[in-house]
């Protein structure tokens, strides 16, 4: 028994060993599998910092101890001739850059009064921008030129605001139908609502005392600011800002465009700005510092500088003097005959060069965000074709001359109505209903009382398709190549028909369903005045880079499109146009003038409405043209035809030209 017992004793104490050493030796396992795996892991961390993610790290550790700045380029600036000028060695900025400043306060350190803070503010920043406001938002209400209106009442209730004594004082006028006092208190209603409006946000940003600043305006000029500094109110601050300025404004707005303030810099849009944005932005360049252990910028020997490019400057062909005459005739004419829109465009029809360019309404776009219709900014001289109308006769008694089917003394008999295969209405004249037919007439005549009949009685002679191979030739159908954005295509679809329909080729001889820019228009009479030879028009004479470089550029002869001799012939007809036609009124005495009028219908829905397009276009003097012109109306409800409203504003221009030039008078 105790052998057994003592041979059970002495197993069980071997088993208890073994069992032990087992788990000692599975610890001991774990314990180096768990140091291999973390050291693995060291070493695979190790592989990834160093090797795999070498750059980035090395990145963001270069961020902490360099600092990268970019440096900003100066845009180019924009100039046009002007002989008077000195500043500029003759030339005339029409876009430039200038500081403006970024008013702004801080909650915290405002001490006086918030009320009269604001109130003093309002007189510098704004008062002067509202009463500018009212005085135009008054002008386009109806019922401010009549005693009709609601009072402001609903305005009035809107606000915590209402003058109930000015209120008043309306309802008494209004009454008793005082039309001056009406508009005078309605006017004070409106300032006064609108200030309130104004002083209620300045009080509001003075009470965030959290904020760190509070932005009260930008573009602030100095005299603003000056007068805002001579205030010494403890919390009002400014900074400086670069902005692009336009210091003629509205004058050149569809010239130019505008430029736009982004967090990717200033960008152009529409006109040269947009056209030559990269020319005028330049090249950002960088800098390279070492930054120390404070966060210090430290100037170090491998600094490295890669140093901005400004943009170039570009020298336009614009005449300073001729471009102001030019904008306030067109609007003055655009005001004078109620129409929708006005433009002109000078040209050197020998060059091809743009001495003038002009459209009303414009924009200012040192403002461009004040406008109510993005529209406005294209420029309507190339953007938007039109029906010319009787203005493109004279093209298609240019083909006539030139193919020699005509002269001016050929005649035909008008009956002051024509027939047109496949169409069933008769194609009349604009007189036909006053003067009947004119019965046997010549070419001059044709041009002279502006026959419709006589210019399908020419492309007859000519031939449909040489009639559209003229069309084409004087440049329509196809872009200029302006430098400016937005340019437009005349609509000729009508003219590349497979099949052509007669009705459609007749009343394209005389301007209608055909359209073409203004730009198209001027740049084919030119043709007519350079002897036959259509230039490409240009808008840039230089462009200035910063490093010195200077590109001219060149007249370019785009091709012939008539004869000298059939220019020549075509010349003296239009001559008569003016001597003895319509265009009485485009005279400059002591000069021969060449022009012509066009009034054409506007197309709609269905058929032509009741919208009419003035137009002139001409160049004097005829024996050695110094410029051509052209002046278009849109709807000019206060004059029936073009001689009355455009061929006036065309005499007006020319008069200023030829004294300008000093050209003597020729009779």
């Amino acid at each position: 028994m105790l052998k057994r017992k003592s041979s059970r004793g002495g197993f069980a104490q071997v088993g208890k060993k073994n069992t032990d050493f087992v788990k000692k030796e599975n610890r001991q396992k774990i314990i180096l599998a768990i140091v291999f795996l973390l050291g693995g892991l060291i070493v695979y961390r190790l592989f990834d910092l160093q090797v795999m993610k070498h750059e980035l790290y090395t990145n963001l550790a270069s961020d902490q101890h360099q600092v990268y700045n970019k440096l900003m380029p100066m845009r180019g600036r924009i100039f046009i001739n002007d002989d008077k000028n000195t500043d500029f060695d003759g030339l005339y900025p029409l876009a430039i850059n200038k500081e403006f400043a970024t008013v702004f306060i801080v909650p915290s350190d405002i001490v006086d009064e918030p009320s009269v803070i604001a109130e003093k503010l309002y007189d510098i920043l704004d008062k002067q921008e509202v009463e500018k406001e009212v005085a135009k938002f008054l002008s386009s209400d109806p019922n401010y030129n009549e005693a009709t209106s609601t009072l402001m009442f609903e305005i009035a209730s809107t606000t915590n605001y209402i003058n109930v004594e000015m209120v008043a004082k309306l309802a008494d006028a209004k009454y008793y139908n005082r039309l001056d006092e009406f508009k005078q208190i309605k006017k004070q209603l409106e300032i006064e609502w609108r200030r309130d409006a104004i002083l209620k946000k300045y009080i509001e940003k003075f009470s965030k005392k959290n904020d760190p600043y509070e932005l009260i305006k930008k573009k602030v000029d100095d005299d603003k600011l000056k007068q805002i500094n001579d205030l010494n109110i403890k919390g009002i601050a400014h900074i400086m800002e670069n902005y692009r300025y336009y210091p003629s404004a509205n004058m050149s707005s569809h010239l130019t465009g505008y430029v736009a303030n982004t967090d990717n810099g200033q960008v152009g849009h529409y006109g040269l700005e947009g056209f030559f944005n990269d020319e005028l932005t330049g090249e950002a360049g960088f800098m390279k510092a070492e930054r120390s252990a404070k966060g210090e910028v430290v100037i170090v020997d491998d600094r490295e500088v890669t140093r901005a490019q400004d943009g170039s400057d570009i020298v336009l062909t614009i005449n300073r003097s001729i471009q102001y005459e030019a904008c306030l005739k067109i609007k003055e004419g655009t005001q004078k005959y109620g129409a929708k829109m006005g433009n002109v465009i000078v040209m050197e029809p020998k060059t091809g060069a743009i001495i003038a360019m002009c459209s009303y309404p414009d924009f200012d776009p040192n403002n461009y965000s004040e406008v109510s219709d993005i529209n406005i900014f294209n420029n309507p001289n190339i953007f938007g074709g039109y029906e010319p109308g009787s203005i493109f006769k004279a093209f298609t008694l240019a083909a006539g001359l030139d193919q020699e089917k005509i002269t001016p003394k050929s005649t035909y008999e008008d009956k002051g109505f024509v027939m047109v295969p496949g169409w069933s209405k008769p194609i009349k004249n604009s007189d036909f209903l006053t003067k009947g037919g004119h019965g046997v007439v010549d070419m001059d005549t044709v041009l002279e009382k502006s026959l419709n009949t006589g210019t399908i009685y020419v492309m007859n002679k000519v031939g449909a398709e040489t009639f559209i191979d003229y069309v084409k030739k004087f440049g329509f159908g196809e872009k200029s190549g302006i430098e400016l954005e937005t340019e437009g295509i005349s609509n000729i679809v009508n003219l590349n028909r497979k099949t052509l329909r007669p009705i459609e080729v007749a009343t394209a001889t005389f301007g209608q369903g055909i359209t073409a820019t203004p730009l198209q228009l001027v740049s084919a009479y030119g043709a007519i005045a350079n002897g036959g030879v259509l230039m490409k028009p240009y808008l840039v004479k230089e462009i200035r880079t910063s490093t010195g470089q200077i590109s001219t550029t060149q007249p370019t002869e785009v091709r012939r499109v008539i004869s000298e001799r059939a220019a020549m012939l075509l010349s003296g007809m239009l001559v008569n146009v003016i001597d003895k036609g319509h265009a009485k009124l485009a005279a400059v005495p002591g000069y021969y003038i060449a022009g012509k009028t066009g009034t054409a219908q506007v197309a709609g829905r269905g058929g032509y409405i009741n919208r009419t397009m003035h137009s002139f276009a001409g160049f004097a003097p005829v024996d050695d043209p110094k410029f051509v012109v052209l002046v278009e109306f849109d709807n000019p409800v206060n004059s029936p035809w073009a001689d009355s409203s455009a061929a006036p504003i065309f005499q007006q221009i020319a008069s200023f030209m030829l004294n300008y030039y000093q050209v003597p008078k020729e009779r």
